[in-house]
């Protein structure tokens, strides 16, 4: 007996020492990774892909970096996609970019051109008269996917058309992540109905990634209805809360944060501004560095000239280091810049090298 529970004890030993790995593991992939699967040896991540767009071609673009510090685009500063070839308006904003759950990338976009008179893709300011649907008033997002992230199907996702009642005034800044508890993709945008005041909703798309299977609903209410809301970005955290990063249009505009156990409700408003600048920024987007656990938020500085990004950075989420300006800190730019609306996702040495292979980068490990 006393040997059966020697061995029961040392089983339980082993079996609490697999159990606290198995935690350390799971934490330390959880963390790796802003959407879809969780790391495995197989397919270790090894580098960071930046996408980004510029006012001067609304074009898609491309920044690949191996440490998350310097990133290098991978067509020498031209679009890797030319919004004239994707977008009903001639022209694309805000690119995100999402690693799906199922082995595609998938990237949803704003389709606007906000010099489309002055590029004769129309007659107007605007596709729409401006006193009647306000500044911009495009009805569209151009959603892509694709396995390499080279060959891309592509869709037009045309909210003003699948709910004319609403009198849609612009949808703006669409963002993605993967709800297990849904097995769906959900996307969140900024919308403004009519004249009204931009808001934050969400909805569910279709399997295909074509079309919405719900009715976007609000994600969050800012408790001053007096002033607008723009640009989220949502987080999955370790310990399994949801990190809402947005804009709120206080005066300097900035990012907030909200929290919520919920993927989709019941984020809580935190009244402190959290990024370090002067004059009004937007487009904030978090990612993980792959060498330990600190989170980078990134964001559009739009009201310096030239436009730059700025960046700070946390282990908690209650405390943000500064990082500056790319080229003004530790962060970098190669051969880029006057960048716009970024978003960052991981990708495998394999997936990094044959991107940059096709664009004739060397960007070798």
């Amino acid at each position: 007996m006393k040997i059966f529970n020697l061995f029961l004890g040392q089983h339980k030993i082993v079996k609490q020492l697999a159990m606290l790995l198995g935690g350390i593991f799971l934490f330390s992939a959880c963390s790796s990774v802003k959407n879809g699967k969780s790391n495995t040896s197989k397919d270790k991540m090894a580098a960071y892909l930046l996408t980004y767009f510029k006012d001067d071609t609304h074009g898609l673009y491309f920044a690949l970096s191996k440490d998350g510090y310097t990133f290098t685009d991978v067509n020498n500063a031209k679009p890797v996609i030319a919004g004239d070839t994707i977008a009903e308006q001639k022209g694309i904003r805000d690119p995100y970019i999402m690693r799906g759950n199922d082995g595609y990338f998938y990237i949803a976009m704003t389709d606007l051109h906000i010099y489309g008179k002055q590029k004769g893709y129309r007659d107007t300011e605007w596709e729409r008269p401006g006193e009647k649907y306000d500044w911009g008033n495009n009805r569209d997002l151009v959603l892509m996917k694709s396995k390499d992230l080279i060959h891309w199907s592509h869709s037009i996702l045309d909210i003003d058309k699948a709910y004319p009642e609403w009198n849609v005034g612009c949808v703006w800044a669409p963002e993605l992540i993967y709800d297990e508890a849904k097995d769906r993709i959900m996307i969140y945008f900024t919308m403004r109905k009519g004249k009204g005041k931009t808001k934050l909703y969400y909805a569910y798309m279709n399997k295909d990634f074509t079309a919405l299977e719900t009715t976007p609903e609000i994600l969050f209410e800012y408790p001053d209805s007096t002033k607008q809301i723009l640009d989220a970005d949502i987080t999955k955290l370790p310990d399994g809360r949801f990190c809402m990063m947005y804009v709120a249009q206080e005066n300097p505009g900035g990012i907030k944060m909200a929290f919520s156990k919920s993927i989709n409700s019941g984020y809580v408003y935190q009244p402190e501004q959290i990024d370090f600048e002067k004059k009004s920024c937007e487009a904030p987007n978090v990612f993980k560095r792959l060498s330990d656990n600190k989170w980078v938020l990134m964001y559009d500085i739009f009201s310096v000239n030239p436009h730059n990004f700025g960046f700070a950075e946390t282990s908690d989420f209650k405390n943000f280091t500064n990082l500056g300006h790319f080229d003004e800190g530790v962060m970098k730019r190669t051969n880029f810049s006057v960048q716009k609306h970024g978003a960052v996702i991981h990708l495998t040495k394999k997936e990094a090298e044959r991107l940059a292979k096709h664009w004739n980068l060397n960007f070798l490990f």
